[in-house]
């Protein structure tokens, strides 16, 4: 199962290995959060795929957010 974790404004999609194989972020020009592998290599299992879709789902309907940064 994948951990989540806040860098910027993008989630950083971690697996149980520490090492970090995609992220989510806001497509703004789509209105819509999307998911992109860092590496096009890596093959996700059902379970990942499933979490994924889980938290692209909670983002959306606004269960999660991703705090947008201030640098003022």
């Amino acid at each position: 199962m994948p951990l989540f974790f806040l860098n910027q404004q993008e989630l950083d999609c971690i697996n149980d290995n520490g090492q970090i194989f995609g992220k989510i972020k806001f497509d703004v020009s789509n209105n819509e959060y999307i998911f992109y592998l860092i590496d096009e290599s890596i093959v996700l299992s059902d379970s990942d795929k499933s979490s994924i879709a889980d938290r692209l789902s909670g983002l959306e309907s606004g269960q999660y957010s991703i705090p947008m940064q201030d640098d003022d």
